[in-house]
């Protein structure tokens, strides 16, 4: 969860390239089971993230996934903790590089309504994923009215959808819903309740969040926090389908 994975969302946008998102915790096989699903070309990846205090090691994962995935030709990686991690040649790419060598901007590809945008796995827990393949219009009319309907998302808020990009929701409302409204969104690569159960609170307060969309579980546990004798630092709560306003 770092700004490099919406550039990387909406450059694919941009170019009209179809793509995927894949939640960071993964194993290899979850990986090998959705980068063959759609045929992918490219992956784009990190050394490693940060979740309670740890490395989460993501280049490890894909390195071990790739020589099952024959359609794969490039990996971008995205340095963002300094993990050491193995670079093939001709495969691997470092984002810093690819970025210092890129010459001038890409024109914009115009894509049909029913061109084909993002391809959305579920999480596989009864069996093999299965996909939803959202078109270029619907899924942007989708979101959009989505985004402003549910929320009364205005260009002057910030707002801030906790569920994780490789989620449907995720890329959905932390990045194409609340962006083509014009309101600034929030992102926090973390677990709620690290290193303390405010952490929520903590950010709503110090970046003025105003709309705030989280899922079920994390507001019981955070109800729960508050019940046994903590007070949590704001009112503003929502459930998955429920938004909350601060005015």
């Amino acid at each position: 969860m770092v700004p490099e994975l919406p550039i990387a969302l909406l450059a694919c946008a941009r170019i009209g390239a179809p793509h995927t998102v894949i939640f960071g915790g993964f194993s290899a096989q979850s990986l090998i089971d959705r980068i063959n699903d759609c045929g992918a070309v490219a992956v784009i990846t990190q050394d490693a993230s940060y979740r309670r205090g740890a490395e989460v090691k993501l280049k490890e994962a894909v390195d071990q996934a790739l020589p099952s995935c024959p359609t794969v030709k490039n990996g971008l990686v995205y340095r963002r903790t300094g993990h050491e991690v193995k670079m093939q040649p001709g495969r691997d790419h470092w984002w810093h590089e690819a970025d210092g060598n890129r010459i001038g901007s890409v024109p914009g590809r115009a894509a049909g309504l029913r061109a084909s945008f993002v391809l959305a796995l579920h999480s596989g827990t009864t069996g093999k994923p299965k996909g939803i393949l959202h078109t270029t219009g619907g899924y942007a009319v989708g979101t959009y009215i989505t985004s402003k309907w549910f929320s009364d998302l205005r260009e002057e808020d910030t707002f801030w959808c906790t569920a994780d990009i490789g989620w449907v929701t995720g890329h959905s409302y932390v990045v194409y819903g609340p962006l083509q409204n014009g309101a600034t969104i929030l992102m926090y690569e973390g677990a709620p309740t690290w290193p303390e159960p405010d952490r929520f609170w903590k950010i709503i307060e110090k970046y003025q969040v105003n709309i705030f969309y989280t899922a079920q579980l994390p507001s019981v546990l955070l109800c729960d926090w508050a019940s046994n004798g903590r007070k949590a630092r704001d009112e503003i709560a929502a459930t998955a389908g429920q938004c909350g306003r601060a005015d």
